[in-house]
């Protein structure tokens, strides 16, 4: 992943609404929730809501489905991963990022 890319999904996601309902989705799995049901859960219009993931599907965080009458939004794992990667790259100096943050800041010096 490109920084500009890692640059532009952190953009996303540096918004409260955004970031609700991304995590929202990441609960929910593959599955995903239909737009209404985001709406409810989350307490918000779907005026609100539309905007909020239009963001999120322009950035590549999220992705859409129709199932008859309804829209099935869904995290966009492989984006998510892409994202989780760029960001721990370079974890505690090559290191496993599976140490403790004692072992990783002694690894750092």
């Amino acid at each position: 992943m490109e920084t500009n890319q890692a640059a532009s999904l952190l953009a996303a996601l540096a918004q409260e609404t955004r970031l609700s309902v991304f995590r929202l989705l990441v609960e929910q799995g593959p599955a995903g929730l239909p737009a209404g049901r985001i709406a409810e859960r989350l307490e918000i219009s779907p005026a609100t809501l539309s905007f909020h993931l239009k963001e999120l599907t322009n950035a590549g965080l999220t992705q859409s489905r129709q199932d008859g009458r309804f829209v099935i939004y869904s995290a966009n794992f492989p984006a998510m991963d892409g994202l989780l990667r760029f960001l721990t790259d370079n974890c505690c100096a090559g290191s496993s990022c599976e140490v403790s943050d004692a072992a990783c800041k002694t690894a750092a010096t």
